[in-house]
């Protein structure tokens, strides 16, 4: 289709840069431009109807038209529209989301810090971290260990910590050598023949210790880990994996961050996905949910042992140099915190247990369809690994882009999700219901049958 000129499709591609999108093909393409939300709906600016099945980007957990957070904003804008953190400032509705959150929060984080997306709060736990080895005097203690597919943002910092190809092309990252590289998690896609899934979470502690003695331990300050890893195809950790890996992690005094900014907030069927995975971290980043994505804002929650070390470092030097101006902004504080609110009183934790295993089941009944390699998800996450031979999970060729073309047959078919490779993610808002959940996974049969039918008819398969 044409794009008309001075169209707000033709301004968008004049005007706009887009995030992870391919440039070249966007000024071919164009944008596809949503103007409305309904609940778990939005719409197109043709009126077209699409079920979203990311939230979003993982995000929009209350769905598009919660009033009350509407409210929320609109009162703090008429009250106070914007104050700062900085020298002991502070607005009343930042007081309350802190004590909220660290209310609910995983045992042993005591004290919160905010900032304005999940990258800003990774990098954030990132330099907290150095700060923290400063101040119990082991300066060598610098090296942060992340994981193969992993994605943690894209600030300098926070990209430096992901483990994807595509994040790092053409813009010179990781740009530190303080960043470790440990195995992926992933047992159908890198569990040896005859290794049971135990079996396989042993090799990868088995490898992470392996890699702290190789860098001494005394080198290394953190490890940070997505409970469930999202951008990286919603990669479910094996059994075991969490239980060993942080034993390897106490026995070394290594921090432990657990990035919460897709998993927190009930996604899992827990309030935290470390809640589900038996988590203890030192440090937990969060975001998206907190607010539903009304407004941005992120956190990130600090145990006591780190934040006396960093209050008596500050003591010393005579004040603390972090901070954004836009920390505890409080429009988004009074919008997290009516979310959080929301939470408590609908018991949205109970709402995902009560309907995931409509979506979890649903989605596992795709297993056996020609082109599905492996279904994996928990609570409502979920994620469809798509492969050219069932039998030897040998994947299709990242040239052939069988994950997007799937991505937009969906999208004809009225269901947005997102294609991570050949890895489809659903993701969708917590307020959904079984049926909309099963008018969903109607909408993928349609897709994946399409995308059947296309892959036949390029010979892929």
């Amino acid at each position: 289709m044409a794009i008309a000129p001075n169209s707000a499709e033709a301004r968008d591609i004049a005007y706009h840069i887009h995030g992870q999108t391919d440039l070249k093909a966007h000024e071919e393409k164009g944008p596809k431009i949503i103007s409305k939300g309904d609940g778990v709906r939005v719409y197109d600016e043709e009126g077209n109807e699409f079920i979203e099945g990311l939230a979003g980007l993982w995000s929009v957990s209350l769905g598009f038209t919660e009033q009350r957070l509407v409210d929320a904003a609109t009162k703090q804008l008429e009250t106070l529209p914007y104050y700062h953190t900085f020298a002991h400032k502070v607005a009343p509705p930042v007081i309350d989301l802190a004590e909220k959150l660290v209310g609910i929060a995983p045992g042993g984080l005591t004290k919160a810090v905010f900032q304005n997306s999940g990258s800003e709060a990774v990098d954030t736990a990132i330099k907290f971290v150095w700060y923290y080895h400063n101040a119990i005097d082991k300066p060598e203690k610098k090296k942060i260990i992340a994981r193969v597919n992993a994605y943690h943002g894209t600030g300098v910092a926070s990209a430096s910590l992901t483990g994807l190809a595509r994040m790092h092309a053409a813009f010179d990252l990781p740009v530190t050598d303080r960043v470790l590289r440990t195995d992926c998690p992933h047992y159908y896609r890198f569990g040896e023949d005859g290794e049971s899934e135990e079996d396989f979470a042993t090799r990868c502690a088995d490898n992470l210790e392996k890699l702290i003695l190789d860098e001494g331990p005394d080198t290394v300050a953190a490890f940070i880990a997505e409970p469930i890893m999202g951008a990286g195809g919603v990669l479910v950790p094996a059994a075991t994996y969490f239980d060993k890996v942080q034993a390897v992690l106490k026995k070394y005094d290594i921090l432990f961050i657990a990035d919460e900014v897709i998993c927190g907030f009930a996604r899992t069927g827990e309030m935290w996905g470390s809640q589900t995975f038996g988590l203890k971290p030192d440090l937990l980043t969060c975001a998206k949910a907190l607010s539903s994505s009304y407004l941005p804002i992120s956190a990130v929650l600090v145990s006591e042992k780190v934040y006396e070390a960093i209050r008596d470092k500050s003591g010393e030097l005579g004040g603390f140099g972090h901070g954004y101006t836009y920390s505890g902004h409080p429009v988004p504080a009074a919008v997290a915190l009516e979310t959080l609110k929301i939470y408590e009183e609908r018991d949205i934790v109970q709402q995902v247990k009560n309907v995931a295993p409509a979506m979890q089941d649903g989605l596992r009944a795709f297993a056996d369809h020609p082109l599905v390699g492996e279904v994996r998800g928990v609570g409502l996450i979920g994620g469809v690994e798509v492969v050219a031979d069932k039998a030897t999970k040998a994947p299709f060729e990242a040239a052939d882009k069988v994950g997007p073309t799937i991505q937009g047959l969906a999208e004809k078919n009225g269901l947005l999700i997102r294609a991570m490779g050949d890895s489809i993610g659903f993701c969708p808002p917590l307020i959904i219901d079984r049926a909309t959940i099963g008018d969903m996974l109607g909408r993928f049969a349609k897709t994946l049958d399409d995308a059947l039918a296309w892959a036949e008819g390029e010979k892929l398969i």
